[in-house]
């Protein structure tokens, strides 16, 4: 790993209030975000301007499991990706998700604990979330605020990758929020009542739509973490032995 100060800082460009409808997939949670109101980021590791096509949730059948990354070998209960496209050189997401310096993925731990992210508890309370039980449900959300999303911190990892379904293009460019998110045990178990099925067919939770961690292959990482600090949430017990992992699947 590579630890670089000179790192800059992300910066998001966005409206007061966005709009987006949450699907249910029957892979995972989805927020789509509407063409009026656009969320742009620049800076950090980034050449190019990328704009929010997309928000996806992954978690897992219990609270030990459910993120796409590890810290220090610890998996979190889930992770919020925030994918992004660039929208300098490409007109839309389909197209830059073929093509080089195409994606931006941000991704958050999501937590289990007994307060709630201002952004999910608006995607999780029980008259959002029992709308979309069932495969290719839909739901319409007005009035979010996107920066509500982001942990308080400006520390990141970050290396270059694939996306994390089929046909996982190594197009992206992938930076991991040094802080966690929170939800609740109800808005997490609200989560793992939803079916990765129709109605008219048998009931299969979704939870667990994560894939398990493999070798990183010497993949190059960089960070402008400060390894000689120590936080609760994101532990650092080796300062000394970095050991952020990735799922090797991302970089295939």
């Amino acid at each position: 790993m590579k630890v670089g100060g000179h790192i800059r800082r992300l910066y998001k460009a966005a409206s007061s209030q966005v709009s987006g409808t949450m699907y249910n997939t029957g892979r995972h949670v989805s927020l789509r975000l509407d063409k009026e109101h656009l969320v742009n980021i620049s800076g950090g590791p980034l050449t190019y301007s990328h704009r929010l096509e997309e928000i996806r949730l992954h978690f897992g059948s219990e609270d030990g499991q459910g993120s796409e990354h590890l810290l220090n070998g610890q998996a979190f209960s889930g992770e919020v990706q925030l994918i992004h496209y660039n929208h300098e050189l490409y007109t839309n997401v389909t197209d830059a998700a073929k093509s080089p310096n195409g994606l931006v993925v941000i991704s958050i731990f999501i937590k289990v604990t007994d307060s709630s992210n201002l952004f999910l508890n608006r995607m999780l309370n029980r008259d959002t979330i029992t709308r979309i039980t069932y495969k290719n449900d839909a739901y319409l959300l007005q009035g979010l605020n996107i920066e509500e999303i982001y942990p308080e911190t400006s520390s990141f990892i970050t290396y270059d990758g694939s996306m994390t379904i089929p046909p996982c293009y190594e197009t992206a460019s992938w930076i991991i929020m040094n802080k966690p998110i929170y939800i609740t045990r109800m808005q997490m178990h609200s989560l793992r009542l939803l079916s990765q099925n129709q109605p008219s067919q048998i009931f299969s939770s979704m939870s667990d739509n994560f894939r398990p961690v493999q070798s990183l292959n010497n993949r190059c990482i960089r960070t402008n973490i400060n390894f000689r600090l120590q936080g609760k949430d994101c532990p650092n017990n080796r300062a000394q032995k970095l050991q952020y992992k990735v799922n090797e699947w991302l970089l295939k």
